[in-house]
């Protein structure tokens, strides 16, 4: 009489058999590419079919996390599919196998979806296949057994056996990540660059924008390791200077081909300028100042001539993310960028290095594309950006918008110093007024403006009083325009409403 087989050992078996494929996957993706290993190109997919409320929900609970969160999802659920199909082929000789080759069909699938993958794309996913069944039908019966036959190995030998091959696994997946990464050179490409000077440079710092002796109020500029990154891309872009270009087509009179020293050759500019995610709830910390240079988009499209009738810019990332934004914007007077520098260096890789857009007064998802390869010329009946199909407004622009920084909590009773940031692109702001427990607005006391494409720092002195106490925010800008009160969530077009904070003040 044969005994069952054990379903525990199955489905271990099951799941190392899976993540040897997967790691079998990595090394074939460094030569067709990061993307197309299983892991990211289902990734890729979830996100691209994620609808708005989905993914709003998802950066307001993990906020720069969400990729992590989607990441260990996406491996929950191979790892659950992986461990039945180890338990079905103990149960079922054969049975498993199908369950492990349609898990990499589905991931040649998402792979094909990649709009910069071709069809050699599909072989990371097949290779995980091949691996993962052969692996499967060895294990299972070892470690596992069947109904008509024991586990071959000795007990003390499965441990070692399934152990051992996934530790041997998930060393070839990590060393081929590390191969893939390393082989791109894009560190060492941006540790080169020396940025060009401006022919005007600015302050790195304007101390009449900021009130230095506030604790707790958001800087004036944003680290660039504090910046907010928010975008589609689940593995960062590596890209050099060397083979970095930008192209100009579309609805243009002459098509355009620029490289790093082309755009290097041409004059520079320094633009304070805010920039935030539609994401940004209220009261959110997905928007940042920093002092971006670059080249003038408005030049490179003179270059090309755009036609008359072109009225969108849609522009395209080395990962395929496009974004249109109103060639107005590109073009007026608030000095949209090429950028190739962030608060005096050059651009970190997660930020867009080498070159990325930044268009002050527009949300990012319209305008900020890093890593950008690509401008066509096109129009909006003709053309969509990534999201817009996704049930985004098509234009974005940033609303009016405060924060309250500080206090937070409890403070004492007395004198206490209320702060925060307030943005109304374009146009600048122009007051700040400040509430308690609904009663009369008071006006704040404002830094210095830097530009109308930045925030501005506000501070007011409350004479607080013991009790439970809601402190309420609001700008207007500079032609009088005052922020939304009704409240509304980011989808479509960015949220809305009035900062509320809740103090208590001690006795």
């Amino acid at each position: 009489m044969t005994r069952a087989p054990s379903r525990a050992w199955a489905g271990a078996a099951g799941v190392v058999a899976a993540g040897a494929g997967i790691a079998a996957a990595e090394v074939v993706g460094v030569f067709t590419g990061a993307g197309s290993t299983p892991v990211l190109a289902v990734s890729d997919l979830v996100v691209d079919l994620t609808p708005p409320w989905a993914k709003d929900a998802a950066i307001a609970v993990f906020g720069t996390n969400d990729k992590l969160f989607l990441f260990t999802v996406v491996a929950l659920v191979a790892v659950a599919v992986a461990a039945t199909a180890g338990v079905l082929e103990s149960r079922r000789p054969g049975w498993g196998s199908p369950v492990t080759a349609l898990l990499a069909v589905a991931c040649g699938a998402a792979a094909l979806t990649r709009p910069d993958l071709g069809l050699f794309g599909v072989l990371p996913a097949f290779t995980a296949g091949v691996v993962g069944v052969l692996l499967l039908r060895v294990l299972v019966p070892r470690v596992a057994g069947t109904p008509e036959a024991p586990a071959t190995a000795a007990p003390g030998r499965r441990a070692v056996l399934v152990g051992g091959t996934g530790v041997a696994a998930l060393g070839v997946g990590l060393g081929a990540r590390a191969v893939g990464s390393a082989g791109t050179g894009t560190a060492q490409s941006r540790a080169a660059v020396a940025l060009p000077v401006p022919a005007d440079p600015l302050p790195a710092v304007q101390a009449s924008a900021t009130f230095d002796d506030v604790d707790g109020i958001e800087p004036f500029r944003t680290a660039n390791d504090r910046f907010y990154r928010i975008d589609t891309a689940l593995v960062v872009p590596s890209l050099t200077t060397a083979d970095w270009s930008l192209r100009i087509n579309g609805l243009v009179e002459e098509e355009v081909e620029l490289d790093w020293d082309d755009v290097l050759a041409m004059p520079q500019l320094e633009k304070w300028a805010t920039l935030s995610c539609v994401s940004n709830t209220v009261g959110g910390d997905l928007v940042g100042n920093a002092l971006w240079s670059g080249v003038l988009t408005a030049d490179l499209l003179a270059m090309a001539r755009p036609r008359p009738e072109a009225d969108m810019l849609l522009s395209r990332s080395s990962d395929g993310f496009t974004a249109g934004s109103p060639v107005e914007a590109l073009t007026d007077d608030r000095q949209a960028l090429l950028a190739i520098g962030m608060n005096g260096q050059p651009l970190l890789t997660q930020h867009g290095f080498p070159a990325r857009l930044v268009v002050p007064g527009l949300y990012g998802y319209v305008s900020a594309t890093k890593w950008v390869v690509e401008l066509t010329l096109t129009r909006f009946d003709a053309d969509q950006g990534y999201w817009t199909p996704r049930g985004w407004s098509a234009m974005g622009p940033i609303k009016i918008a405060s924060r309250i920084d500080r206090p937070g909590g409890e403070v004492p009773a007395g004198p206490t110093v209320v702060a925060g940031v307030a943005w109304a692109m374009d146009v600048g702001v122009g007051e700040v007024q400040v509430r308690v427990d609904g009663g009369e607005w008071a006006t704040a006391e404002l830094a210095e403006a830097g530009t109308p494409s930045t925030w501005r720092q506000w501070r007011w002195e409350w004479d607080a009083e013991p009790g439970t106490h809601d402190l309420e925010v609001r700008a207007v800008d500079a032609d009088g325009d005052v922020q939304l009160e009704e409240p509304a969530a980011p989808a479509p077009n960015g949220s809305q409403g009035y900062d509320v904070v809740t103090v208590r003040v001690q006795g």
